[in-house]
C-alpha cells in the first residue's frame, strides 16, 4: 500500500481509462510534501505513466485543482510547448478519495540545485540556458483562447491583484514589524507598471521544473499555478531563480543550479526575451521586486502557521530558517525597487 493510492481501485480504473496497460501496476512517491503528489506508475511490460493527486489530509479543493491542471498540459500537448502527454483525468473520489491524472512518463533529469547541475557538461549550460528562456518566450506567444485557456484566470491588472492579495497576507500573518516589507509594498503600488497584454503565465517557471534529455526541456512541469497575467511576472521569477556563485546565501535552502557556471548572464536572457518578443523590459527589476516579496509573504505564512501548529510537528524543523529568508527577500525586493 502506498500512501495516497488505493492501489485495487487506481488498478481498476487504468484498465478502464488508459490504453494498454498491463497488471499489475505499480506506484512509487517520487515527490511528496504539502504541494500536489505526484507518482510514477508501471505496469507489468514496464510502461511508465505519471499520477498527480492532492496533498493528503484536508485541503482547499480550490488550491489543488487538477482537473483545471489536466485541462492546462491537455490544451498545450498539441502546440511548440514540451508538457507531458495528459492521459486521462478522474473525478470520482470513490476511487482514490481525491480527484487525480495521468499523464505518460517523460524520461530525463530534473536539475534542483548546483551539485545535480555539475552532471551538465559545462560547454552544454549556455544552450540549456537558451532554450529555457526560448520555451517561455514559446509559451508567451500563445493566445490563450486559441488554445482554450481563455477562462483560466482574470487576464487585466495582475500586478495589481498580486499587490492586494499578498498585502492582505502579509498583514495576517506577520509576527513582527519588518519595515522593508511595509516600504516595498507602497512602491510596489507607486511604481506599477501599466500592463500590456496578457498571456499564459506557468507561475513557477524554473529550472528545477523542468524535465531535462539531450540538454534540451523535454518537458516543463508542475502547473498548479498557471494563470493568465502579464508574461513579465514569469521573467521576473525566472531571473530571481538564475543565481550566479556569489549569490548563493540568497536563496539558501532553495536550490540554484545556475549556481554552478556556465549559464548566459539575466543580462542576457533579457536580451533574448526581449529581441524575440519585441516588450519592454526596462523595467524588469519591478518584476523581481514583485516576485521577492511575494515569496518573502509566503516564508512568513508558513512560519506563523508552524508557530500555532498547523503545520503539523515542528521538534525538526529550523524555524529561525522561514525568518531569516522573509529578511532577505524582504531586503533584495527593496533594493530592486530603489
Amino acid at each position: 500500500m502506498v500512501d495516497g493510492i488505493h492501489t485495487d481501485n487506481v488498478t481498476e480504473w487504468f484498465l478502464k481509462n488508459i490504453p494498454d496497460v498491463s497488471p499489475p501496476i505499480s506506484f512509487e512517491l517520487i515527490a511528496g510534501g504539502r504541494s500536489n503528489l505526484t507518482y510514477k506508475v508501471l505496469d507489468a511490460e514496464h510502461h511508465a505513466f505519471v499520477l498527480r493527486r492532492p496533498p493528503l489530509g484536508h485541503v482547499l479543493e480550490s488550491a489543488h485543482d487538477m482537473g483545471r491542471e489536466y485541462k492546462i498540459i491537455s490544451s498545450l500537448g498539441p502546440t511548440d510547448i514540451p508538457v507531458a502527454p495528459a492521459l486521462g483525468l478522474c473525478k470520482d473520489k470513490t476511487v482514490n478519495d481525491a480527484d487525480f491524472y495521468v499523464m505518460r512518463f517523460v524520461d530525463g533529469k530534473v536539475y534542483t540545485d548546483s551539485i545535480d547541475a555539475v552532471a551538465i557538461p559545462e560547454n552544454k549550460r549556455k544552450e540549456l540556458g537558451l532554450n529555457v528562456i526560448d520555451i517561455l518566450v514559446r509559451l508567451h506567444r500563445i493566445n490563450p483562447d486559441d488554445v482554450g485557456l481563455g477562462d483560466l484566470g482574470r487576464k487585466e491588472n495582475y500586478a495589481a491583484r498580486q499587490v492586494r492579495r499578498w498585502t492582505k497576507q502579509w498583514e495576517n500573518s506577520k509576527t513582527e514589524e519588518v519595515p522593508e516589507m511595509d516600504e516595498t509594498a507602497r512602491l510596489l503600488k507607486e511604481k506599477m507598471p501599466v500592463q500590456i497584454g496578457a498571456t499564459i503565465a506557468h507561475g513557477d517557471y524554473r529550472i528545477g521544473n523542468f524535465m531535462v534529455k539531450d540538454n534540451k526541456i523535454a518537458a516543463v512541469l508542475d502547473w498548479e499555478l498557471c494563470t493568465l497575467g502579464d508574461p513579465l511576472a514569469d521573467v521576473g521569477y525566472l531571473l530571481n531563480w538564475w543565481y550566479t556563485a556569489d549569490e548563493v546565501e540568497l536563496g539558501k535552502g532553495d536550490g540554484a543550479p545556475t549556481a554552478v557556471g556556465g549559464f548566459p548572464t539575466r543580462e542576457e536572457l533579457i536580451a533574448h526575451y526581449q529581441k524575440a518578443t519585441g516588450r519592454d523590459l526596462t523595467q524588469i527589476d519591478y518584476y523581481r521586486a514583485l516576485s521577492y516579496w511575494r515569496l518573502a509573504a509566503i516564508s512568513q505564512g508558513v512560519y506563523r502557521r508552524y508557530l500555532e501548529g498547523v503545520m503539523g510537528d515542528s521538534s525538526n524543523v529550523e524555524l529561525s530558517f522561514f525568518k531569516d529568508r522573509l529578511h532577505r527577500l524582504a531586503k533584495a525586493a527593496l533594493e530592486l525597487l530603489k
